[in-house]
């Protein structure tokens, strides 16, 4: 095996791979290796400018082992940044330490020449190569020991009971409602990142640890030590960007339905909102507001004046933000041209259509600078020129009519190999434009990847059930969200799938999940409710009158009762102004997310690391939602310290589990008494 080193890093070539290890920020490594000539060069999630450093390389022959008796002389390699440590055996295993604490290593059973013992005759390799036929892409697959007491978390969002990932098979894959961020935090103290946007799969067993790329050029990941959660983050945010700080006047109430048919529907309901003395910072005007799929206008006959629309909202101090998908009907007006610039995504085989509903429609290929362009353009004459202040980018995985990514193709390569970027260069045709002006961008998104929280994302957990199954579901992956590095986030108040708005049982959950919304980063009412039993406004098969419309959402629409409930947590919101500012402000300058683990406030206390049903909001609140129907109690883990009831002012002292009550009107907060923001509200 022949070894090389240079002022940044240690390379290697053992049987037709190249391996690359460098020194990529403090107290962290960026690993790359192929079997083709060069590396790529592509950054991919590694974005934002490094501190040069030098780290410390050593190049040696060991003696090893072969035959009893009889030992040659072997190379091996190390390479030190700070905290974390890089060995290289004589197979080209690698293994990495935290100070002098092993952290991870490649899994290795195969025969190595030696008689050592991990020398096996399975013939399982820590890094293996298969040729795609037909390209010069490979698929990979990347495995690691795994840690019996180790704890995985991050890695975006799954729709599962599991917050620790650890034995859990996941999809690295963009789906509607599933995020992947492959970025894993673990317990031992180092944090993981897949750079590689291929459409794969990683399984964090119990054997082992198996990362797969089913189509690629290299290998390419980066790995970092710290001793805290939050140090970590800090170490991720700082190669992968940070948000940007976000605006004050969008921290309160956004409101949204499925869906505003009439730019009359929208004015009218600003109206009772301004009468009924409630401040809403934006409203959404959801899709089919125009005529076709990628039009990207509204529709003349229900949207007749959208600036005089935008003027009165905006008199009003309510932003506006419309949906914009990336589909493309056939009969739109843009899809020819589209078509023949070459500006939509590719089939490999048969028919041209990707997206298949309310239309024959091909999605857009955002990796294509001119496809930004032409989109932005369109957006920017029928919706920015009008004073639209941003968009919201639904279907952003993309959604397809059937996953299959083998069958598509984009400007600069197969699907396969970088599916996963998608939404972050959806996002990125409305941000690399918008950041020109002098106001901070602001998008909501349905999907996001590694980095996409420096492109003014704020990444919704897609459509779920109303249901409480959902929403414990929706707790943790806002947690995981959080710890992949995306701190604005948000959910569908309710959930998007109601049957029926007259349920009680529905409007239990309703308030349930809007207590939770309060404290998490932004409080937006959304969801399609039933009955379906709204008319539509004409006969037409397309355009902005045709589609169903859901019941009306907003805080007043579900009864007196629930009305004084929501207003109740609606003031509360108003009331924490000051400090929900100061997180955003946190996750601005180093990460940290607006909803926290319980371990990440409280690493040193065991017990945080298996809680789930409970997380801080920034380091003053702990957050108690109410996730079962019918629950009016519920038992809390308050880790040590003194911590005050919001609903009594009673004091209980840390380091033990308490029972409170819980009434409909009452989700159980507790207010840190030790925590510096103490007295910011």
């Amino acid at each position: 095996m022949r070894m090389e080193k240079d002022k940044a890093g240690l390379t290697f070539f053992h049987q037709g791979e190249r391996v690359r290890i460098e020194a990529w920020e403090k107290d962290s490594l960026r690993v790359r290796a192929s079997v083709l000539p060069e590396f790529s060069g592509t950054c991919w999630a590694l974005t934002e400018p490094v501190e040069e450093t030098a780290p410390q390389i050593t190049l040696e022959e060991k003696d090893v082992e072969i035959f009893p008796g009889t030992t040659i002389k072997r190379k091996t390699g190390t390479i030190v940044n700070g905290r974390i440590r890089a060995e290289v055996n004589h197979a080209g295993v690698l293994s990495f330490y935290k100070d002098q604490h092993l952290i991870l290593r490649e899994y290795f059973r195969s025969y190595d020449g030696t008689i050592s013992k991990e020398s096996r005759c399975l013939k399982l390799v820590n890094r293996e190569w298969k040729g795609v036929i037909g390209g010069m892409e490979h698929s990979l697959n990347v495995k690691f020991e795994s840690c019996r007491e180790e704890k995985l978390f991050g890695m975006g969002q799954y729709q599962q009971e599991c917050m620790n990932l650890k034995g859990c098979v996941l999809e690295l894959a963009q789906r509607n409602s599933q995020i992947s961020v492959p970025f894993a935090l673990s317990s031992l103290g180092y944090g993981f990142l897949w750079n590689n946007p291929a459409v794969g799969r990683v399984t964090f067993g119990n054997n082992y640890y198996e990362w797969i790329a089913r189509s690629t050029k290299e290998m390419d990941y980066w790995i970092t030590a710290a001793d805290t959660p939050k140090a970590l983050l800090e170490n991720y945010t700082a190669v992968t960007g940070r948000a940007g700080m976000f605006p004050e006047n969008l921290m309160g109430l956004w409101q949204c339905k499925l869906r505003y048919r009439t730019q009359d529907e929208v004015l009218a309901v600003a109206r009772q909102y301004q009468k009924e003395g409630i401040k809403i910072d934006q409203i959404v005007i959801d899709f089919f507001h125009w005529t076709l799929q990628g039009d990207w206008k509204f529709d003349e006959k229900y949207w007749p004046d959208p600036k005089a629309m935008v003027d009165e909202l905006h008199s009003m101090g309510i932003k506006v933000i419309v949906s914009v998908w990336p589909s493309v009907d056939r009969k739109s007006e843009n899809f020819y041209p589209m078509l023949e610039k070459g500006l939509l995504m590719r089939t490999e085989r048969g028919a041209a259509q990707t997206y298949d509903y309310q239309g024959d429609c091909v999605e857009i290929d955002p990796f294509n600078p001119e496809t930004r362009k032409f989109v932005w353009d369109v957006c920017k004459r029928n919706y920015y020129d009008y004073g639209i202040d941003g968009f919201w980018l639904d279907n952003s995985e993309p959604d397809l009519g059937v996953y299959d990514w083998e069958h598509y193709r984009y400007w600069d390569g197969p699907a396969l190999a970088q599916s996963n970027l998608y939404p972050q260069m959806f996002s990125r045709t409305f941000y690399d434009e918008m950041r020109k002006g002098d106001t901070p961008v602001v998008n909501l998104l349905r999907c996001g990847w590694a980095g996409s929280q420096k492109y003014g994302n704020v990444i919704w957990s897609g459509d779920v059930p109303s249901t409480f199954e959902a929403f414990a579901d929706q707790i943790q992956c806002g947690l995981n969200m959080g710890l992949a590095g995306i701190p604005w986030w948000t959910t569908d108040i309710g959930g998007f799938m109601t049957d029926d708005v007259n349920d009680p049982d529905f409007q239990q959950l309703l308030i349930r999940w809007y207590q939770f919304a309060v404290y998490s980063p932004v409080l937006r009412m959304h969801g399609d409710r039933g009955p379906y039993n709204i008319p539509p406004l004409d006969d037409r098969d397309w355009g902005g009158g045709y589609l169903h419309t859901g019941q009306p959402n907003e805080l007043w629409s579900y009864g007196e009762e629930n009305y004084a409930i929501m207003k109740k947590y609606y003031a509360l919101r108003m009331d924490m102004h000051g400090y929900i500012k100061s997180l955003f402000q946190e996750a601005h300058e180093n990460g940290s997310p607006l909803l926290r683990s319980m371990f990440y406030e409280f690493p040193e206390d065991q017990r945080c690391w298996d809680l789930q049903d409970q997380y801080m909001f920034g380091e003053k609140y702990l957050v108690a939602p109410v996730l079962h129907l019918n629950q009016f109690q519920r038992e809390v883990y308050l880790p040590a310290g003194s911590w005050k009831l919001t609903s009594t002012g009673q004091i209980y002292s840390g380091g033990k589990t308490v029972a409170v009550e819980a009434p409909i009107d009452y989700m159980p907060v507790f207010e840190r008494q030790d925590s510096p923001l103490a007295a910011i509200r």
